[in-house]
């Protein structure tokens, strides 16, 4: 997540204010220096979340001594929006290019995952990530591979396009549209954002399982407005699946996670789906292990800031029926109180108690069955998948990998036995519960099978 140095002592990090300096509650540049090298000695990459839409509302003073900096042409739900198109511009552009480059440069971060870029308003040509992308690629990416992924609602599949011999400007995007098809499968929510695939849940999974995101330039029932552009073309590995994020869980009133919303077994199986797909995997932290601490919404904001916060963040649910009660919405911790961060701090002591043993080591299975199985036969893959609706809960997908070898699914997603399935060429890869019966599955159980092919 975002560690620009933000107000207060704890925050999410996307109220930063200081875009070039690393907040000081983390501690020192030298330290977060020092955090990447020790991560880079043990084989792995580190990420940065960087906010190129706003501000945060407590700390920012650019609008009193360089006003250019914003712009009233545009509106963003954070207040002034950036101005990327008007006059001044150039300045602008250049201060959050060079940001960019500065984290790779001199932290040494292996790649940036870019907040809400559709939230980024500009009318000019080239459009800022454009010019982002080509400024990283011919800077720190001309001399390694510079891991550059989006946050986009818009669901842009352009800009994770090879631009004809080159490569795409970026790698991967957040799929949410996967995260919200598969909760609403999980758990039949279908309030707000989640109505746009209640009507058929399974169905809009898994058309993001084969073809990346479930809405390519229909229109968003929720919104009344057209979004997405067709993805079908886009290799598996342009999308990052979860099944929980930061956002999805601690934008809930009380920061549930997953494991408190559905039943153990259809967790089981919406893991066992995306920890093994070609799609590139996002876990959440604490999920490994079904954390029983809840992730909440918390900040450290001053003055008259602070209850205006407290009472926006309650009144944001006043329009849930489960919580038209005042007294309900009383309830919904404080953001500003030091014990909703504590409450969302992990326990990591109970990952050997009972019950999250066995998910962490389900976990662990499945990571590893990844890392042999299908990360090795990743390169070189292209295009989606093709999928089947069995029933009303059932779901077959099928991929063909980057070595010729054809990768296939078959998930039954609800609570009663499946029928209708079709075994797939090759050998069975994993199963949840028994493997395919005939052409019956059991309830929440996942299939998956690998025919081998010539490399």
């Amino acid at each position: 997540m975002p560690l620009s140095d933000f107000p207060g002592a704890r925050n999410w990090g996307y109220d930063g204010v200081l875009s070039y300096a690393p907040d000081s509650s983390y501690g020192t540049p030298e330290e977060l220096k020092s955090l990447v090298q020790a991560a880079h000695r043990r084989g792995l990459q580190v990420f940065l979340d960087v906010v190129y839409n706003h501000f945060g509302p407590e700390g920012n003073y650019l609008y009193a001594y360089a006003k250019r900096f914003f712009t009233e042409r545009h509106e963003t739900p954070w207040g002034a929006a950036i101005n990327y198109d008007g006059e001044g511009s150039p300045f602008v552009r250049d201060f959050f290019a060079h940001n960019a480059l500065y984290w790779l440069e001199e932290y040494r971060f292996d790649g940036l995952r870019f907040d809400a870029v559709h939230a980024i308003q500009d009318d000019s040509e080239p459009h800022f990530l454009e010019e982002l992308s080509r400024r990283i690629r011919s800077g720190p990416g001309a001399s390694r591979h510079v891991h550059l992924v989006l946050e986009n609602e818009g669901n842009t599949a352009s800009y994770l396009r090879p631009r004809g011999a080159g490569a795409p400007l970026y790698d991967a995007q957040w799929d949410d549209d996967y995260h919200n098809s598969l909760h609403v499968v999980l758990t039949g929510e279908d309030a707000s954002y989640y109505a746009d695939y209640a009507d058929a849940p399974v169905g809009r999974l898994a058309r993001c399982l084969a073809e990346g995101f479930a809405y390519q330039a229909e229109t968003s029932p929720n919104k009344g407005e057209v979004r997405g552009e067709p993805s079908g073309d886009l290799p598996p590995t342009a999308f990052v699946s979860f099944l929980q994020n930061h956002d999805q869980v601690g934008n809930r009133a009380f920061g549930d996670r997953i494991s408190a919303l559905a039943p153990r077994e259809a967790v089981r199986a919406a893991a066992a789906i995306y920890l093994v797909s070609p799609h590139v995997p996002m876990l959440f932290m604490g999920e490994e292990w079904a954390a029983s601490t809840p992730f909440l919404f918390f900040c450290d904001f001053e003055g008259d800031l602070a209850p205006l916060v407290t009472e926006g963040r309650r009144a944001e649910f006043a329009k849930f029926p489960e919580f038209s009660d005042p007294e309900t919405r009383d309830r919904i911790p404080d953001p500003g109180a030091e014990g909703t961060f504590r409450a969302s701090s992990l326990k990591w002591d109970e990952r050997e108690g009972a019950g999250h043993a066995e998910t962490l080591q389900s976990y662990r299975e499945l990571l590893a069955l990844r890392a042999r199985e299908i990360v090795p036969r990743l390169p070189g893959t292209r295009g989606g998948g093709t999928f089947r609706l069995v029933g009303e809960r059932g779901l077959e997908a099928s991929w063909t990998l980057g070595d010729g070898s054809a990768l296939t699914l078959l998930a039954n997603l609800g609570p009663e036995r499946g029928t209708g399935f079709e075994k797939p060429a090759g050998g069975l890869l994993y199963a949840t519960d028994d493997a395919l019966q005939g052409d019956a599955l059991p309830p929440w159980s996942v299939a998956w099978y690998l025919a081998e092919g010539a490399r």
